[in-house]
């Protein structure tokens, strides 16, 4: 007997590598996700400007933040992971712009508006050229948070999410300006894996719309599986116990047997330094 509905995810035609750099931008479910990378030795950037939910405002973060990579010469992201949250945003009456971040201004100086899929669409194609544009290589995931809003009212929460589903399905589809087959944008089913799988409220928070750690880690297992590297796999399996003595918080810190202990873990840590090209330091 089968008491869930499990979900296919089809592998996309290149994996992330243990050296690869990521750009995650969206909801708060980019930012579990996120920290799950970064705690498992990614080199992770995640959320720069704070959270994004619709497809404006995550544009306007990527584009700000492939800017602020080229002035400071660092290193393009070999991957960018966009999770939306909902296709609603926040325009400031003076101006008719698309705010990021309201900043607990009067609510009096703004209006909502809920954007269309061919609008949603254009914003994400917009998104993947300007990667493209800085990194022709890089690859583009995309992703629906399974957080509802209330505030919508739970009707109007699904036709935001749908919106965004059908948004992301035509980007996948048709891509960008100068996206080749290869290049085309990825989609992970994140919304699907809580909406269908797991489909049971003991993997959410209390609140009952938000996604529980556990629910978080379940779809992190799948995103693993689906868009880790064989050698990416590796490198999480070598630094677990390195982790966890590096998080080791010791009785005796003055004692031989905790020395030799610390000695060990930075040997240890020295050499997955080395195997897998990081620049982790025992103090992290």
């Amino acid at each position: 007997m089968v008491f869930s509905t499990p979900i296919d995810i089809p592998r996309p035609q290149c994996q992330i590598g243990p050296a690869d750099r990521l750009l995650l931008v969206g909801s708060c479910f980019a930012d579990g996700i996120g920290s799950r990378l970064r705690d498992n030795a990614f080199d992770a950037v995640v959320n720069p400007y704070g959270t994004m939910y619709n497809p404006v405002s995550v544009r306007h973060a990527v584009e700000r933040h492939l800017s602020e990579t080229v002035a400071t010469g660092m290193p393009m992201p070999d991957w960018v992971l966009l999770t939306l949250g909902t296709n609603h945003v926040y325009r400031l009456r003076a101006t008719g712009q698309v705010v990021d971040n309201c900043q607990k201004r009067p609510q009096r100086l703004f209006c909502e508006e809920a954007l269309s899929v061919s609008e949603c669409a254009y914003q994400l194609r917009q998104t993947v050229a300007a990667i493209r544009s800085r990194n022709k290589e890089a690859k583009v995931v995309l992703t629906v948070s399974p957080i509802r809003y209330a505030k919508y009212g739970f009707h109007e929460s699904q036709l935001s999410k749908a919106t965004l589903l059908l948004a992301v399905a035509e980007t996948c589809q048709h891509g960008a300006p100068g996206v080749s087959d290869q290049t085309m944008p990825y989609y992970f089913p994140a919304y699907e894996l809580l909406m269908d799988e797991l489909r049971d409220y003991r993997f959410y928070k209390p609140d009952m719309l938000h996604p529980s750690d556990q629910a978080v880690d379940y779809v992190w297992q799948r995103l693993q599986e689906t868009l880790l590297s064989p050698a990416a796999r590796q490198m999480v399996s070598d630094w677990q116990p390195i982790r966890q003595a590096l998080g080791h918080r010791p009785m005796h810190p003055d004692s031989e047997a905790y020395k030799s202990f610390a000695d060990n873990t930075q040997r240890q840590l020295e050499t997955f330094n080395r195997q897998y090209n990081k620049n982790i330091y025992q103090n992290n």
